[in-house]
């Protein structure tokens, strides 16, 4: 009973007469006798705080003080003589406030309740005049223009107008840590700062996001205005306790970049064609006379490509001739290296095992060349045990026994013992020697 008294009374009472309604009925005397001196007062707290206009919009001109309350009210105080000038009520307690207008010409009080929903009050009106209900409780409240931006636990941002139509719905990354308005004068540009728990502050006009900002800790407060002699200042505060401070460029251009589904914009930029020559106009007219031979001799022409193309690929798989293994059970990687001017080369093999955790064991390396241009120090070596993801080199020495200046292929085979064809192959193609050793 005390809890719908307390709850839903015309005239809420006082915690001094709901302790008395509690107490024993032997215990009632005593505790009138102690308080019957002292005046009855309800005393709640502050919930949020805003500013309103006394009667000029100028930014020197005097401003009331707009308090809302635990005890779901709003009250306007004179700056002066800090008296109530009025006083609304709402169905719950505020959490967000947002105030336009000015006191002694018209208003709007737009506050976002616990209970999810977000009222709006006018002048000489003591109860909301339009109620927003919203899906999920709100987190942030801003007005830009004559609508108004929430924010919302279902991380959502959503845009309605004064009367509660719902205009744009746009769904964002991280849920929203804290909101501000954007307000460049100067510009007429009006936008809204979301700070997210993904470390980034986003820039939104309308359902369109502009700029995103990378914070290096979760911004909990965002302000954005003048500070010293800069109009567009954003300060922002991290949850770590950091401080944030970044200056708006004077040359700055804010572009909307719409994230619906669509064509691009450049999409409808016209191209400058140019004019069409009598060459464009006669291979027109053939395309469109001949146009089905064309098209049947286009299809031949790409399958026999294919058809090439395939016959040079299942011949290097059978055969090994590329420097890669396409053995499931051995798969191996090579690449070789050629230093030196000549007539002595370095040669260079790096073997790879490229499997997941099987080693690969009994290999060797051997060469087919020209003998009457090159000779090799190590024409057959055999290559440690590889193990998965580490590079061995192997090293050898060529040298070039002739001197008519020209060069050939070296192919190398990597073998694996008791099988007659090799796991890969690769051709090296050896540079032109400078001369002879003279001996």
């Amino acid at each position: 009973m005390l809890e719908s008294i307390r709850r839903k009374a015309d005239v809420p009472l006082s915690m001094r007469s709901l302790r008395f309604l509690s107490l024993d009925p032997d215990e009632m005397d005593d505790y009138v006798q102690l308080h019957k001196q002292q005046p009855i007062r309800r005393q709640t707290v502050i919930t949020c705080i805003s500013t309103l206009k006394k009667s000029t919009a100028d930014d020197d001109g005097v401003s009331c003080l707009v308090i809302g309350t635990e005890s779901c009210d709003v009250y306007v105080l004179d700056p002066e003589a800090f008296i109530i000038l009025s006083k609304m009520s709402l169905p719950a307690a505020p959490s967000f406030m947002d105030v336009t207008g000015q006191f002694d010409v018209e208003f709007r009080i737009t506050v976002a309740c616990r209970n999810g929903n977000i009222y709006i009050l006018r002048r000489d009106s003591d109860k909301p005049k339009y109620c927003i209900e919203l899906a999920s409780h709100p987190v942030g409240l801003v007005r830009v223009g004559k609508n108004v931006v929430v924010g919302c636990t279902d991380e959502s941002l959503q845009g309605f107008t004064q009367k509660g139509k719902r205009l744009w719905r746009t769904v964002l990354a991280a849920p929203i840590t804290t909101m501000a308005a954007m307000d460049l004068p100067t510009r007429g540009f009006q936008a809204v700062l979301l700070g997210l728990a993904n470390c980034e502050v986003q820039l939104y006009r309308d359902k369109n996001l502009l700029s995103t900002i990378k914070t290096p800790d979760v911004v909990t407060s965002i302000c954005f205005g003048r500070y010293g002699r800069e109009d567009g200042t954003l300060i922002m505060t991290t949850r770590a306790g950091g401080l944030i401070v970044k200056i708006l460029k004077r040359t700055a251009v804010f572009d909307d970049r719409d994230g619906a589904p669509g064509p691009p914009q450049a999409q409808s930029i016209r191209l400058n064609v140019p004019k069409k020559t009598k060459l464009y106009v006669d291979q027109t007219l053939r395309e469109r006379e001949s146009g089905a031979a064309m098209h049947r001799a286009f299809q031949m022409d790409l399958s026999r490509l294919r058809l090439a193309a395939a016959k040079a690929y299942v011949k290097a798989l059978e055969s090994s001739l590329t420097p890669v293994s396409s053995s499931l059970s051995e798969p191996l990687k090579m690449n070789a290296v050629v230093q030196g001017l000549g007539p002595t080369f370095k040669l260079t093999l790096n073997v790879q095992n490229t499997a997941a955790c099987r080693p690969v064991m009994n290999l060797a390396v051997s060469f087919l060349y020209d003998e009457s241009l090159y000779r090799v120090k190590n024409p057959f070596l055999r290559i440690p045990l590889l193990v998965p993801g580490l590079i061995y080199p192997i090293q050898t020495f060529v040298e070039c026994t002739s001197d008519k200046g020209i060069a050939d292929i070296i192919k190398v085979f990597v073998l694996h013992e008791g099988r007659s064809s090799p796991l890969l192959t690769a051709h090296i193609n050896m540079p032109v020697s400078e001369g002879l050793t003279l001996n």
